[in-house]
């Protein structure tokens, strides 16, 4: 049985600088495109990735995944996190959460039947944590 192919983190860095694709570092390297990014992310090379679980923490069925709130939610974690997506797409979700907002409402979801809007508790609301970490965050730019 051969050795495993493996990835130089000196030229990995070098040959990223350079502007080498994944797909080209793969072939280069002989690994596979998954492998060229565990090693990417292992050198810090990779962008971190947004966590989107407090706006989302529901297990959410595949069909539900881009649904309005949910994608709503993950944009309202994005700008929450200091990345805020395209003025419309912001704009749509802070719409929407601020209409719930007024009108007492927060969300539920339920992976057979997807999000339903319901009262919010007296506890607060969800929607209303969410937006108002995007608007905080979105005050400080």
């Amino acid at each position: 049985m051969g050795r495993k192919p493996t990835i130089d983190r000196e030229e990995l860095v070098r040959r990223v600088a350079e502007g080498m694709s994944v797909q080209e570092l793969a072939a280069h390297f002989g690994v596979s495109e998954s492998g060229v990014l565990q090693a990417k992310r292992s050198a810090g090379l990779a962008k971190p990735m947004m966590d989107h679980s407090a706006a989302l923490p529901w297990k959410l069925a595949r069909a539900h995944a881009q649904s309005g709130p949910a994608t709503n939610l993950r944009n309202l974690s994005a700008a929450a996190q200091g990345k805020p997506p395209a003025a419309e797409r912001l704009n749509t979700a802070l719409r929407w959460a601020q209409r719930l907002v007024d009108a007492g409402l927060d969300l539920r979801y339920d992976a057979g039947e997807g999000f339903s809007e319901v009262p919010a508790g007296p506890g607060g609301s969800h929607v209303a944590s969410v937006l108002a970490a995007a608007r905080k965050a979105l005050e400080g730019r």
